[in-house]
């Protein structure tokens, strides 16, 4: 059920998306948010930013959902299985949020006269 999120993946794919123009206010902010410069020295695309974001979504989801088939299993804590739930709630709030967010963007880019 889980495993058709996984395509998020492909985002980076898009062209519109890996565009490499940007300041250097907007990247020192991007690294700032995650946690000083990558690995490589170059900075993340949004693209990449989103989907890890989604990546990280769907692991939590599994271990929500791995973790409520042990709690029915009796294989597991009730606060172990509040916990897993709780997070995969948290996490799937936040992918709402900002997919409504995208698309408000988007309709106040289409009503934009040309």
């Amino acid at each position: 059920m889980i495993n058709a999120i996984q395509n998020i993946g492909g985002l980076s794919s898009m062209q519109g998306l890996d565009a490499s123009s940007s300041t250097s206010s907007a990247a020192s902010t991007a690294q700032s948010m995650l946690g000083g410069a990558s690995a490589a020295g170059k900075t993340q695309s949004f693209a990449d930013v989103m989907g890890s974001m989604a990546s990280d979504m769907v692991g939590n989801m599994k271990k929500a959902e791995i973790s409520s088939l042990q709690g029915i299993r009796g294989e597991a804590n009730t606060r172990e299985v509040v916990d897993a739930v709780m997070n995969a709630e948290q996490s799937l709030q936040t992918a709402i949020a900002v997919r409504d967010k995208v698309v408000s963007a988007y309709l106040e880019i289409a009503r934009m006269p040309i």
